[in-house]
């Protein structure tokens, strides 16, 4: 794959890098341009970049955008008065084939920069072919559209997290689960997060025993994920946050009817389903012992 750990670079280095030359079949959708495209949307749409960040392979093969932006204009009062987080825009691309575009509004942790990036905020991935140039340049604009909702929905998951507690045990289990099943996690990965466990590199305003203190040990490690992988994996983490601890929590279970060993919620008649796994305390636990 070129090489392991993601490289910062500047907008310079990516704006420069070579075309690649894939026959007529692929669209090239170059670096150059998504900057250029997103840099000019967030501006007409009133949103001021506090920060620009590039990382890419080595080659530039694979790069990506991370934006810290604020709009000033903004009339909804949560975000108006959110001070722990910050509404991030970031983007994927890729000269190699190896990911398609893919584009997010998401958050980012003031006091060390960690992301997050909710599933449905990313639903739309774009191989390089046919009009790709031009539906990038939409979709990044559709995103940027929604900011503001998409921004709140992670102030209030935020907001959730800081309400929920989690054991050492959960929080091995949960680790295990990332590295085993979900394939979200590395070995290095892991061991960072163990280091962060026993001694976090940052304070969250909660104890190491809460919800929002065990999210941010991970999206930490997280950030040495490759960039055409970041983006994918930190929307993989949340959702499974979400699913396996938030809601798990949150949902009354005794008010919802059983169907084929699978919980069906009233509102939406959407399954979810039971992970017995959570439950079985022993099952990863020993990877932090």
């Amino acid at each position: 794959m070129g090489y392991i750990k993601p490289k910062d670079v500047t907008k310079s280095y990516l704006e420069n890098a070579p075309l690649p030359n894939h026959g007529e079949s692929y669209t090239v959708v170059s670096h150059k341009s998504v900057i250029e495209k997103t840099l000019s949307l967030l501006r007409k749409s009133g949103f001021t970049v506090k920060k620009e960040i590039y990382r890419s392979s080595m080659n530039a093969n694979v790069a990506q955008g991370i934006y810290h932006i604020y709009n000033s204009r903004t009339k909804n009062d949560k975000i108006s008065n959110e001070h722990e987080l910050g509404m991030m825009f970031a983007w994927t691309n890729s000269y190699d084939k190896s990911t398609r575009f893919q584009c997010a509004i998401g958050a980012y942790v003031k006091v060390c920069s960690n992301g997050m990036i909710a599933g449905d905020m990313m639903n739309w991935k774009r191989k390089h072919t046919g009009a790709a140039n031009m539906e990038v340049s939409m979709h990044i604009g559709d995103q940027i559209k929604n900011a503001e909702y998409y921004y709140t929905r992670i102030i209030n998951d935020r907001d959730s997290m800081k309400s929920c507690s989690l054991t050492i045990k959960q929080q091995a289990e949960l680790t295990g689960r990332l590295f085993i099943e979900e394939e979200t996690l590395d070995t290095q990965q892991m061991t960072m997060i163990k280091n962060e466990l026993s001694k976090p590199s940052y304070y969250y305003g909660v104890e190491q025993n809460n919800c929002w203190a065990f999210y941010n040990n991970v999206t930490y490690a997280l950030k040495k994920a490759h960039p055409r992988n970041w983006l994918q994996s930190s929307q993989n983490f949340h959702d499974f946050i979400m699913s396996n601890v938030i809601n798990i929590n949150t949902i009354n279970i005794k008010e919802l009817p059983i169907v084929n060993s699978n919980i069906v919620s009233k509102k939406s008649n959407s399954i979810i389903e039971v992970d017995e796994v959570i439950n079985q305390s022993n099952t990863y636990s020993h990877l932090f012992i």
